[in-house]
């Protein structure tokens, strides 16, 4: 699709890996809806806060018919509790697959008519290497990001005869919030992953590897796991 025309709405818009997303639309000439929880967290000039929250039905409803011009669907906003799954806060775990899987879902399914009423369009889902590397300490995250990308795979299928591409976003970790534990010399520029992203959008590519390990972690999937 050509995102200079595109209607964007890119949720957790209000920082990290989000606020470049949404930032480098602006940049290409898209009408940008910055999507928060708070709305008036968002301070990115020239975008439409949006209030959204995608554990939220009523809230994803209204964004949906407010946001009624869109044509492009970001699905960004995360969370990450650092639950293993054995042991773990079971309630903690439940709110990471609230945002991390249902929400990706609830949005998409919100806003996969508007698309297609608009005359088609992309929806681009922000993935993890955790979808195929499952590291115990991550549990409850990596199982999140491996049901999103089931998720990405069997909607693709059912968006694609409607005019709507569904791109899946790989990536271990950037320069955010998110990962702010993890050494500078382990992390990816977002800047860098968000351009890469768009890129594959434009193109309607079907996924995009966003840094080295992803691309290692992608290349040994046929192996045993160790």
């Amino acid at each position: 699709m050509e995102l200079t025309t595109a209607t964007a709405v890119v949720t957790g818009a209000n920082r990290g890996f989000g606020r470049h997303l949404a930032a480098q639309l602006l940049e290409r000439g898209a009408k940008v809806y910055a999507a928060a929880r708070r709305p008036e967290s968002i301070d990115l000039p020239g975008a439409i806060p949006l209030r959204l929250d995608v554990t939220d039905p009523v809230s994803v409803a209204e964004a949906a018919a407010t946001a009624a011009d869109a044509t492009l669907l970001i699905n960004n906003a995360g969370v990450a509790t650092g639950q293993p799954l054995l042991g773990g806060d079971l309630d903690l775990i439940r709110a990471e697959l609230e945002t991390n899987f249902f929400g990706t879902l609830a949005a998409t399914r919100a806003f996969a008519p508007v698309i297609e009423a608009n005359g088609g369009g992309a929806v681009l889902n922000v993935l993890s290497v955790l979808s195929w590397l499952h590291p115990a300490a991550y549990g409850s995250y990596s199982a999140g990001k491996a049901a999103a990308w089931a998720l990405t795979n069997a909607t693709r299928e059912q968006l694609a005869p409607r005019g709507i591409t569904v791109t899946g976003l790989h990536v271990a970790y950037m320069d955010t919030d998110m990962a702010a534990d993890i050494p500078a010399d382990r992390k990816t520029d977002p800047a860098v992953v968000a351009k890469l992203a768009l890129d594959a959008v434009e193109a309607g590519a079907p996924e995009v590897l966003g840094d080295d390990l992803t691309r290692t972690v992608k290349a040994t999937l046929a192996t045993t796991p160790a």
